[in-house]
């Protein structure tokens, strides 16, 4: 019996999920699961996107029969010859012996290597930014070179934004019945695995990860189809910045990942004094035992953690041998870029610290500590300054955002009203702040004072807003207070848009000026502004809480400062009441604008107030 998804009127998910197999491609374990996607476009022409794995063949077949529904298959795209995506092409050419195999030279070369096929006649060859026109589509073609083998290309559909992308932006896990990301709570359940995924199958090549983020740069991509896990349709933001993050050996988060081998359990209780003198810094740890713990889970662990700590017994004059593999595994990984710690133990030769310093040197750009803690067959009490030494070096090299140190001329030029906090409540301001010469801000809802002597802040600031990475880069903003007054197009410029791609501040520059950290305040709406550098950080999952001193505040005028209420109440547009009796479609609640067709499409945006498909209703 078929099991299909509608993903748009005219395309359809035709894969199958695979809850059996035990370790994918016989390395990675996926207790979860996981999804061969295929896609199926019905225009004028048919258009099927990859085949599947021969585990989940038959469900496959019995999809495209049914979708077809006697329609004759025009074209099959292979965008990658990896066996689970193309096992079944063989039989589909057998199945539906006039389609046309849309692919590139490399491709070509590989299906004649993988199968006993005659591919004369059937092959429609494609080069680098080729198109195919299929009616209502059209498809464009982008190569994608080892992302993550050489032929790999992606398919991108000018007429929708739809991104065929793939390997890329896949995720381990059978999809349970859903097809979309937003389904789902993507980030605290199938982040990981999305981690995972990328790390251990993607991630040796970062550089042309990168090649094909910015191919892709200029297109309006307005949803991902990947091979593997789910379609995005919303917050596309989100998994792009973990793929750059990713492709480039960015730390996601400051903190320590431990990972130790430890025979009889002395290495282990060493590892964990060393993780709680760590969190008694507020310093964020994880721990794993490499013995029991899947390579796979440790070496996405060293993608998101920005410092390693590996502590390993001696083992037959070496490292223990799970240690050994999981170091070669991180090296053959590339992961780079971290700053890495060593324990070693050994009750007559302790040399596995030399030989794990020996693996992490050949990685590009590591920052290897001098401290490495040796143990002869366990921890002392004397070892204590060892200890502690070893924990100093890590801390210190831990991202801190420092206390501003104000000079004399500083304090003498700079104000700080104490009047300010009084015009906190909760409410809505704009925060902004300048990373390599440009300005940008958003709206935060998520501002409150924490100390008056000296005066300290905290706001919370929403990860997915390029305005949080940029602070975290500069350790400075400032916060506009809003007031009652302030108009909805301040709230538009600095809610609806995102600054990576957009200046804010264009066209408004007459209703902002700059306070003496040479950020820029909002004058427009507001009633009071605040300069404050940050002193600390606590990552909350979606929300960083940035602790920050005031560096400078000043009062502009007495209008009350705007609630989350009265936005809402009074500044918020409210739905119009009446529309005419003879349009029908779907109305924006929000400013009234009225989308006239039987259908909406979930990724569009109110032309007027940019809100998007979920303000709408049906007439």
């Amino acid at each position: 019996m078929y099991c299909t998804k509608k993903i748009t009127d005219d395309l359809v998910w035709v894969g199958a999920n695979d809850r059996r197999l035990a370790m994918f491609e016989g390395v990675y374990s996926v207790p979860r699961g996981v999804s061969y996607n295929s896609y199926l476009l019905k225009d004028e022409l048919t258009v099927l996107f990859d085949t599947v794995d021969k585990a989940v063949s038959r469900t496959f077949f019995e999809n495209v029969e049914h979708e077809l529904s006697g329609r004759k298959l025009d074209f099959v795209v292979v965008q990658h010859m990896e066996p689970d995506h193309s096992a079944t092409l063989s039989e589909l050419l057998l199945r539906y012996p006039d389609v046309k195999i849309v692919a590139n030279e490399k491709i070509l070369t590989m299906i004649t290597q993988f199968f006993h096929v005659d591919l004369r006649n059937r092959a429609f060859v494609v080069k680098e930014g080729d198109t195919l026109n299929t009616g209502n589509h059209v498809l464009k073609f982008i190569f994608a070179p080892m992302v993550h083998w050489p032929e790999v290309m992606v398919t991108f559909d000018e007429n929708t934004g739809t991104l065929f992308s793939a390997d890329a932006f896949g995720t381990f896990g059978a999809l349970n019945g859903a097809i979309f990301a937003d389904e789902v709570d993507f980030e605290n359940e199938y982040m990981d695995e999305a981690r995972r995924y990328y790390c251990n199958i993607v991630g040796k090549y970062g550089p042309q990860v990168q090649s094909l983020l910015k191919k892709t740069h200029s297109l309006d991509i307005k949803m991902i189809c990947s091979l593997h896990g789910f379609v995005w349709r919303r917050n596309l933001e989100d998994i792009f910045d973990k793929y750059v993050k990713w492709s480039t050996y960015t730390p996601e988060e400051n903190g320590v990942m431990i990972a130790y081998a430890s025979v009889y359990g002395n290495t282990e209780n060493t590892a964990e004094i060393i993780s709680s003198r760590l969190r008694d810094l507020g310093i964020k740890t994880v721990m794993f035992d490499v013995s029991v713990t899947p390579a796979s889970e440790i070496i996405a662990a060293a993608f998101k953690w920005s410092h390693l700590l590996f502590a390993s017994t001696t083992y037959n004059a070496g490292i223990f041998v799970s240690m050994e593999e999981l170091l070669h595994d991180l090296a053959a990984h590339n992961i780079q870029d971290r700053t890495v710690a060593f324990v070693e133990n050994g009750s007559w030769a302790p040399t596995s610290g030399k030989l794990m310093r020996e693996i992490m040197s050949g990685c590009k750009d590591m920052r290897i500590l001098d401290e490495t803690l040796t143990l002869k067959s366990s921890l002392k009490p004397e070892q204590t300054d060892e200890i502690d030494a070893l924990v100093k070096a890590i801390s210190d090299t831990i991202p801190r955002f420092e206390k501003p140190a104000i000079g004399e001329t500083d304090k003498d030029i700079l104000k700080i009203d104490p009047a300010v906090f009084h015009k906190f409540s909760y409410g809505l301001f704009v925060l902004t702040t300048q990373a390599d010469s440009k300005d940008n801000g958003c709206i935060i809802n998520t501002a409150a004072q924490l100390t008056s002597t000296p005066g300290r802040i905290n706001i919370a600031v929403n990860k997915a807003n390029y305005t949080h990475d940029m602070i975290l880069k500069s350790g400075v903003f400032n916060l506009s207070i809003l007031a009652e007054d302030a108009s909805f197009d301040t709230f538009k410029r600095f809610g609806f848009a995102s600054g990576k791609d957009t200046d804010k501040f264009a066209g408004f520059e007459a209703h902002t000026a700059r306070s003496g950290n040479g950020l820029t305040y909002v004058t427009l709406g507001t009633n009071a502004f605040i300069s404050a550098k940050v002193i600390d950080a606590h990552d909350y999952g979606t929300h960083t809480l940035f602790i920050a001193e005031v560096t400078e505040s000043q009062v502009l005028r007495d209008m009350p400062s705007v609630t989350y209420g009265y936005y809402f109440e009074h500044i918020k547009p409210k739905p119009q009441p009446k529309i005419e009796e003879e349009k029908h479609g779907y109305v924006c609640k929000i400013c009234g604008y009225v989308y006239e067709s039987d259908t909406l499409p979930p990724d569009f945006v109110c032309p007027l107030c940019k809100h998007g498909a979920d303000d709408f209703e049906k007439i």
